[in-house]
This record gives C-alpha cells, sequence and structure tokens, in this order.
C-alpha cells in the first residue's frame, strides 16, 4: 500500500501543490500585502494621492 502512494507520489503531489499555489495566488489578503511591498506601482494602478 505504501509502495503503491511512493511509486505514484506524483500522481497527488502536482495537484496538491497546484492547488495549495492557486490558494496563495488568489489570497487577496496576501495580494494587498503584495501589493504593498511592490517598489514599482503597475501601469493599470491608480495613482494614489
Amino acid at each position: 500500500m505504501a509502495s503503491e502512494i511512493l511509486s505514484a507520489w506524483w500522481l497527488w503531489a502536482v495537484p496538491v501543490a497546484f492547488v495549495a499555489v492557486l490558494i496563495y495566488a488568489l489570497n487577496p489578503k496576501r495580494k494587498k500585502q503584495f501589493e504593498e511591498e511592490a517598489r514599482v506601482p503597475l501601469e493599470d494602478d491608480p495613482p494614489k494621492p
């Protein structure tokens, strides 16, 4: 049983990593923090007063 899971680790590791990256990228709290940390403003961002 364990050997079957280990031999096919990429079958579950790839989707798990993909979902983890999606959750991390779509996290609005993290996105807001990233935008505040970014030094170069994006071109489509409205200028801050």
